[in-house]
């Protein structure tokens, strides 16, 4: 399949070109770069910098190189940002993402991959979360997420385009093949700023709260490794030729503490991580967990690297790469 992935130089989208061109679909990456790294890149996939606010672009993109399927990566994702500038992400989220649905459409492209988020769903009424929980997202970011879900449902209906929304939980780690290695600009969460504490690039790791009702006191997330998103974004596709939409959870309904992770960094870069304990974030509940059965039941997928020691052990070699 001839494939366009909009955001493709990115931490998760270089992983999804990836595994695109390891199974023999032709990939077009569209990017702007901002977050995204030309290091990133792969020869086998043609690039195109532009933006997905530039109508004319995006449509010359889509008028050059027929695309059959979009994965659509191109966001912003900073959750406490989005509190502050809920402008700024309604025009690159939002709008942006109108823009993909309108130029796709227009080009009559049948499929869309959408990278959604864990954040559609808020604080987890109960645990692990399923996608039939509710969605009642505390910051603007994951509203963003939600609004664009329903975007994709109506142009659905109404375009015949079919989509896969994704929703993932944490995502981590880097090509267990070591063919990526770029890293996060101005990571924003735990396990690359670990990483940085432990390549010294920064001094230490703040965590936020250390009484939750955990084994150690600090809260838990469900980890998945870039490379099972991946994988999960090329079966995806093959879904969408023989059957129809689907919104999906890919997690692994196990989690890690804070400091589980900041133990399995030192153990595993052999560095003394120092961390400070501050005060709760406003809205962090004390345990995220995933529940990927339907991603089993429905795509036959399921997480094959996303233990713990692969996604720290994945990342520290990225780091060192960069050193």
């Amino acid at each position: 399949m001839r494939i366009a992935v909009i955001g493709g130089a990115g931490y998760i989208g270089s992983h999804v070109a990836r595994e695109l061109l390891d199974f023999g679909h032709e990939v077009f990456v569209y990017d702007n770069l901002s977050s995204g790294l030309r290091q990133n890149l792969f020869e086998e996939a043609s690039f195109t910098h532009g933006d997905i606010l530039d109508i004319q672009k995006l449509n010359d993109f889509f008028e050059s190189v027929k695309p059959e399927g979009i994965v659509h990566l191109a966001a912003l994702k900073a959750a406490g940002e989005s509190m502050l500038l809920p402008e700024k992400y309604s025009v690159h989220n939002i709008t942006g993402s109108l823009n993909i649905l309108n130029a796709a459409s227009k080009h009559g492209i049948k499929y869309i991959v959408f990278s959604s988020s864990a954040a559609v769903y808020g604080s987890p009424k109960y645990l692990p979360m399923d996608e039939k929980h509710p969605t009642e997202p505390e910051n603007y970011y994951g509203y963003t997420k939600l609004a664009i879900e329903q975007y994709l449902q109506w142009y659905g209906k109404l375009k015949g385009i079919k989509y896969a929304a994704l929703r993932y939980f944490n995502a981590a780690g880097y090509d267990v093949k070591g063919r990526i290695s770029g890293l996060e600009q101005n990571p924003a969460n735990l396990i690359p700023i670990v990483m940085e504490v432990a390549a010294g690039k920064r001094a230490f790791v703040s965590v936020f709260g250390n009484d939750y009702e955990t084994e150690d006191g600090t809260g838990v997330r469900d980890y998945i490794h870039v490379s099972d998103l991946a994988r999960a974004h090329r079966m995806a596709f093959d879904k969408l030729q023989s059957g129809e939409s689907f919104v999906v959870n890919l997690g692994v309904n196990s989690g890690s503490s804070v400091l589980e992770v900041i133990k399995a960094t030192e153990r595993i870069s052999r560095k003394k991580i120092n961390y400070q304990v501050i005060g709760r974030r406003p809205g962090d509940p004390a345990v995220v967990l995933a529940n990927p059965a339907l991603a089993k039941e429905f795509l036959g997928w399921q997480a094959e690297c996303s233990d713990l020691d692969t996604l720290l052990d994945t990342t520290w070699r990225a780091y060192l790469t960069n050193a």
